[in-house]
């Protein structure tokens, strides 16, 4: 599938069947390769780079040998591609890849069988004749077909950019989203590739443009670099950016004259994809979308609040007390406060830790509005978390997604201000994990009529989108706000809430002591090796032995970060041996191992397969024929093409972000000085309060001192505070 590179001189060019993947980057695409090689008795090891690769196919390799001292002797290849085989043997492997969309080992041997060599004429030239052969139907030739063409389509496309280093599965991305004019576009504006095409950056791009012929200098590249810049720093989470902090950042990116930057900025505002702020002298620059949404939810805030309550003038005590004869349970004085603040406003947030009874006064303001009959409306930003608040209230909660009516086909909202929420209340659940952008469209289909309540704790990790509203909202000082900091009764007898709340206030957790067993427990493990084997052992047997917890279903391991020996991927892929080991149909793809009964997350969210971000399945069948395998999410069978196996990624182990919104039965945490960068306590809190009967740290104690005592959570630059009191002062 690629056309052969000139040999330089020394070179030599090598091509065999890979027999494994002995290592896969998905971000750089470094490979280390075993390779059957025709003439050598044993598999050769190939270095290089390759945008994806699996066992069975036939590699073609352009480079040097090298003995390595620790490695011994190696081919490393300055040019690796999959290529089309030339035997029988390699064709029937190539097409038992999945490279070819509906052939899988069984019809690969009968499509060889019939064909030979000719195969690939037959399916491009004379599909029809496909249909003479057992188990072919019209619509499995004309998959088959169909995705023949797509590849002899992206031929040249692929040829293009693996020449200025971009691989065959991001080659395949640029194709489906500019179809036929994805060559003319690229040499046009490379630059649009960081902006329409995921898993390409900047650094890429740039690469390309070089190669092209786009000057260093050129007002393309600078106005590329700063929406560039502007991009990383919303992924960071930032809203406004201050113009020193651009041009500083666009200067060490591109080492481009500030005039050059200046000038570029100026384009972009005229055109309109930037919009500047200016504060007492002092410029700042947002994305437009960001401006938008920060402008959009000050302004719905004000409408809201300004609106009539959507229930009759109510006496608070008379209807608390009422509500807890009825619930049977007492309030304390600050629930009473909070349920009467409720009451008496439009909108209102509720924040504070767990176990002091944010569910308990959600409940008690559902059992007093459920007299009037008022139609309310429950909501969480991830399933997870919606399912838990329906569990709480015993009433029907969806995601945010699902109550705005997402349509897949149109990729929006089908609720608006133009098409609002039927709802005299609306309550949000889990809202410090909202960024700026959901809540925008959150508060934009809410009508003037309806109430409005948050519920969140503010002192979690900020939302991993730009923005952190919760914090804005209640920092603006112009909303009711009740922060919670009573632990109860009932809550007191849990180490886990006693400590989170422990850490929260910047203190290490108490070790207890007995032989009774514990709901939280501090294993101190300095080593890597050592955390491993720790992490290892009470996973795979002390945690179901002693507390009858199912390592698969129950318990989840939560790492500060993907990468390194401690990140999510090395976790994974040692889980999966110790806990998976028996399975027998798999396949790999992307570098990972996909087997039946893995755990697996959802990575992004798919509103066709209506699976989102975070969600967490296990892979109940793979299906080498049909090219797919099937995840079930709670009681609902998803199917994957191995093509689209990047949505997802093994789930033994998942970052602390990700488990956001989320509770598990019990959760281990291993933790090290290699986790320095992260290291803050709103990481540790929020990885304790996951857990619902057992918490486990692993790891260094130093680790777990210095990240309780760094209470400097990165400061979000947002400008929603000062714009929510300017908009409810004027």
């Amino acid at each position: 599938m690629s056309d052969s590179p000139p040999i330089v001189a020394g070179e030599e060019r090598i091509t065999g069947i890979v027999a494994t993947i002995s290592y896969f980057s998905e971000s750089s695409g470094f490979s280390v390769l075993r390779l059957v090689v025709k003439g050598e008795r044993d598999p050769v090891t190939v270095v290089g780079c390759i945008a994806a690769v699996n066992t069975g196919q036939h590699v073609e390799a352009v480079g040097l040998w090298h003995n390595d001292k620790t490695w011994g002797l190696q081919f490393k290849a300055s040019h690796l591609a999959v290529i089309s085989p030339d035997t029988l043997d390699g064709l029937s492997k190539y097409l038992s890849s999945g490279m070819v969309k509906g052939v899988g080992p069984h019809l690969a041997k009968v499509l060889i069988s019939a064909y030979g060599m000719e195969v690939f004429s037959i399916i491009e030239d004379e599909p029809e004749k496909l249909l003479e052969l057992p188990g072919i139907g019209r619509k499995r030739m004309q998959q088959i077909s169909a995705a023949w063409a797509e590849q002899k389509s992206v031929k040249e496309i692929i040829v293009f950019l693996q020449s200025h280093g971009v691989g065959t599965a991001r080659a395949v991305r640029i194709y489906r989203v500019y179809g036929a004019e994805a060559l003319s576009m690229v040499r046009a504006n490379p630059y649009r590739l960081t902006l329409d095409i995921p898993g390409i950056g900047f650094k890429t791009a740039d690469q390309i443009a070089r190669n092209i012929g786009i000057a260093s200098d050129s007002p393309l590249r600078a106005r590329a670099g700063i929406a560039y810049v502007l991009q990383e720093l919303s992924s960071e989470g930032h809203c406004r950016v201050p113009e020193q902090m651009l041009l500083e950042a666009s200067s060490r990116l591109l080492h481009i004259p500030s005039p050059v930057l200046e000038e570029a900025i100026d384009v972009e505002l005229s055109l309109g994809t930037l919009v500047v702020v200016e504060n007492q002298g002092e410029r700042s620059f947002y994305l437009k979308a960001l401006f938008r949404a920060e402008t959009g939810v000050a302004s719905s805030i004000c409408r809201i609040m300004r609106g009539m309550l959507p229930w009759r003038a109510v006496n608070p005590a008379e209807a608390i007390m009422a509500a807890e004869k009825k619930s049977d349970i007492e309030l304390s004085e600050s629930q009473r406060s909070a349920v009467s603040l409720a009451l008496l406003n439009k909108l209102i947030i509720i924040t504070g830790g767990p176990g002091v009874g944010k569910t308990t006064i959600i409940n008690t303001i559902l059992i007093i509005l459920g007299t009037w009959k008022l139609k309310i409306l429950l909501c969480a930003p991830t399933g997870r978390a919606a399912k838990r608040l329906s569990e709480s209230t015993g009433r029907e909660a969806k995601t945010i997604h699902r109550l705005l009516e997402f349509d897949p086909y149109a990729r929006d909202f089908k609720r608006s201000s133009s098409y609002p929420l039927e709802a005299d209340v609306v309550i949000v659940d889990e809202a410090s994990m909202i960024d700026i952008v959901l809540m925008n469209r959150l508060l934009a289909a809410i009508s003037d009529r309806s109430a409005l309540m948050f519920a969140g704790d503010v002192d979690q990790l900020p939302p991993v989108g730009p923005g952190f509203v919760l914090a804005d909202m209640i920092q603006s000082g112009v909303l009711p706000v009740v922060r919670l900091t009573e632990i109860f009764r009932q809550a007191e007898t849990s180490k886990i809430i006693v400590n989170a709340h422990r850490i929260n206030s910047g203190e290490l957790p108490i070790q207890f002591v007995g032989k009774e067993l514990s709901d939280f427990y501090v294993v101190p493990s300095s080593s890597t090796e050592n955390i491993y084997h720790s992490l290892l052992r009470v996973v795979g047997n002390r945690i179901p032995e002693r507390f009858g917890l199912d390592p698969l279903n129950d318990i989840q391991v939560l790492t500060p970060m993907n990468k390194g020996p401690l990140g999510t991927k090395a976790l994974n892929t040692l889980l999966q041996l110790t806990l998976n080991h028996h399975a027998v149909r798999k396949i790999e793809r992307y570098g990972t191992v996909y087997a039946e009964g893995d755990k697996v997350i959802q990575m992004v969210n798919d509103y066709d397969k209506e699976v989102f971000n975070g969600d967490i399945g296990r892979i109940v069948t793979v299906n080498e024929e049909e090219s797919s395998l099937c995840v079930l999410y709670d009681d609902r069978e998803v199917m994957y093409e191995f093509g689209e196996l990047d949505e997802i990624a093994l789930a033994y182990a998942i970052t602390i972000h990700k488990s956001q919104g989320s509770e598990y039965p019990a959760v281990v945490i291993p933790l090290s000085m290699q986790h320095y960068s992260l290291l803050e306590r709103n990481l540790i809190y929020t990885a304790v309060t996951r857990a619902k009967k057992l918490v486990m740290i692993i790891g260094d104690p130093e680790a777990l001192a210095m990240a309780i005592g760094n209470s400097r959570s990165s400061q979000r630059l947002t400008g929603l505070a000062a714009r929510i009191s300017s908009a409810w002062i004027s």
